[in-house]
């Protein structure tokens, strides 16, 4: 996984002294064995299997940092936890502007991730947030690694996906394939208790409009948009968590004549059995990085590699440090992108 110990490497500096443990009845305790008064306290949270101990550390930790006085307080969280809930759904609410406020009040003052879901996440945040971007590392992994990757197609395995994946596709000059529809229901698709009869009121006066009837969607079932025949394909998301989408694009394309197929995300929480599935799937390869720890799921599945991000973020905290700007980090780097 992305440890404090690779980025430390690659910066030259210690580890602060400081300890986290959790008392007999579970809660969480901080104690900083050195000063930080008025000094930058860079804070490296990788998210593990218990995403909310997790963030009760950071909550906890940047809270203990604050009231020593540290100057700055930057929370290096290469995958942000609650990220896809970042959209009001149904009766539900934004849990990630939640988590933003959180993070705000417990001290942070700036924060250093990676990839975020959605771009617009950032606006969540009443401080500065850096938005890292791993695909120059899964790029120079293809180029490397993946052998006539000139006859490979890029794939977004679905339209929400498309700009991510046009993005790849531009940069390593291939062609572009798109799959659309789906093989079960969403959870957008399901009930939710809004046709369900309202409660007995007495009512007066106006009835209510009769408004027009939005229509139902109906999506098909899946196809390709492009051609995959012959090729390698190279599926490109974000996050790769449940499997079982990515599983049934695999088939879908090796029905339509793909040879090879490749999987690169950012984040690869593969939860469940999603290493079992991957190992039992048509999927050649999964790449993702050590942003999240998946050191169990690699033992048990041997397609899943990983790409070392650590470089990135230790310079990216040397420059906030040293107060240089990351406009170096961002090159080349598009609004879509």
């Amino acid at each position: 996984p992305l440890t404090p110990g690779q980025v430390l490497l690659r910066l030259g500096v210690e580890l602060g002294k400081s300890v986290v443990y959790q008392e007999s009845n579970s809660e969480t305790r901080v104690d900083v064995k050195e000063s930080v008064r008025g000094q930058d306290i860079f804070i490296i949270q990788t998210i593990p299997r218990d995403v909310n101990t997790a963030i009760m550390e950071l909550l906890v930790m940047a809270y203990a940092l604050k009231t020593s006085c540290a100057k700055n307080i930057i929370g290096v969280i290469p995958y942000f936890p609650y990220s896809k809930q970042c959209k009001m759904r149904k009766r539900g609410s934004i849990v990630c502007k939640l988590l933003a406020a959180m993070l705000a009040k417990a001290g942070l003052t700036h924060i250093i991730t990676m990839d975020l879901h959605q771009k617009e996440i950032q606006g969540f945040f009443s401080f500065p947030v850096d938005n890292l971007r791993a695909s120059p590392f899964l790029i120079q992994y293809i180029q490397e690694e993946i052998p006539d990757y000139r006859n490979a197609i890029i794939v977004a395995k679905s339209p929400s996906a498309a700009k991510r994946a046009q993005s790849y596709a531009e940069r390593l000059r291939l062609g572009l394939a798109v799959m659309h529809g789906e093989a079960n229901h969403s959870e957008s698709d399901m009930a939710d208790g809004r046709q369900s009869p309202p409660l007995s009121r007495v009512t007066t006066g106006h009835t209510g409009l009769e408004l027009p009837l939005m229509m139902a969607k109906e999506k098909p079932p899946i196809t390709v948009v492009g051609d995959v025949g012959g090729r390698i394909a190279i599926i490109i998301d974000d996050i790769i968590d449940d499997v079982e989408d990515f599983v049934a694009a695999a088939e879908i394309l090796k029905e339509r004549g793909a040879y090879k197929i490749y999987i690169m995300a950012t984040h690869g929480l593969l939860s469940a059995d999603g290493p079992r599935l991957i190992e039992e799937s048509a999927i050649d390869e999964v790449v993702v990085t050590n942003t999240v720890p998946h050191e169990v799921q690699k033992l048990q599945c041997p397609k899943i590699k990983t790409v070392d991000v650590s470089m990135i973020l230790a310079e990216a905290i040397r420059r906030i440090h040293n107060g240089e700007s990351m406009a170096y980090l961002f090159r080349n780097i598009a609004v879509d992108d």
